[in-house]
């Protein structure tokens, strides 16, 4: 099965032009080298509004996983996993578990984070850290469980 994704750079700094975006690229190449086709990128603010409208219109277009990177952690401006959950169908607990047991080998920060993954309408979406370094080992960390969960997420017949 081909997943096709959708990636979403949550931050206002990036949206305003004041830094590049770095994580999104850092995502769409590690995409690319587990053989997933990037069918929609988007840079938005801190705004849940805007992060559930992309969501959304990614699963429209067909894009099975949907990875956000940024707005995860403590900060006042950090809202990616409320606005995910305003709009999810299940979430999916392990996948934030996993990603913070693994990064406590790395930073103790890790502690901070509130990754998350969940069901929207027919995608898996995964809200990682918005360091480029940290979004990518998150992701490495939960790779093997994601081909099974978009299946579901798609509603594709699996053998397991």
């Amino acid at each position: 099965m081909q997943i096709t994704v959708g990636i979403v750079t949550v931050s206002d700094r990036a949206t305003s032009g004041e830094y590049e975006d770095l994580g999104g690229p850092a995502l769409k190449q590690a995409a690319h080298e587990y053989g997933w086709q990037v069918l929609s990128e988007a840079i938005v603010p801190d705004d849940p509004k805007r992060i559930q409208e992309t969501i959304r219109s990614f699963s429209d277009q067909g894009c099975g996983l949907i990875l956000a990177t940024g707005g995860t952690g403590v900060a006042v401006r950090d809202v990616t996993p409320e606005a995910i959950r305003a709009i999810m169908r299940l979430e999916i607990p392990g996948f934030g578990e996993t990603m913070r047991r693994e990064s406590m080998q790395i930073t103790p920060n890790a502690i901070l984070s509130r990754s998350l993954a969940a069901v929207v309408e027919r995608s898996l979406v995964i809200a990682l850290p918005g360091k480029p370094s940290g979004a990518v080992e998150c992701l490495g960390f939960v790779v093997g469980a994601i081909p099974h969960a978009v299946a579901l997420a798609q509603r594709v017949p699996t053998s397991c």
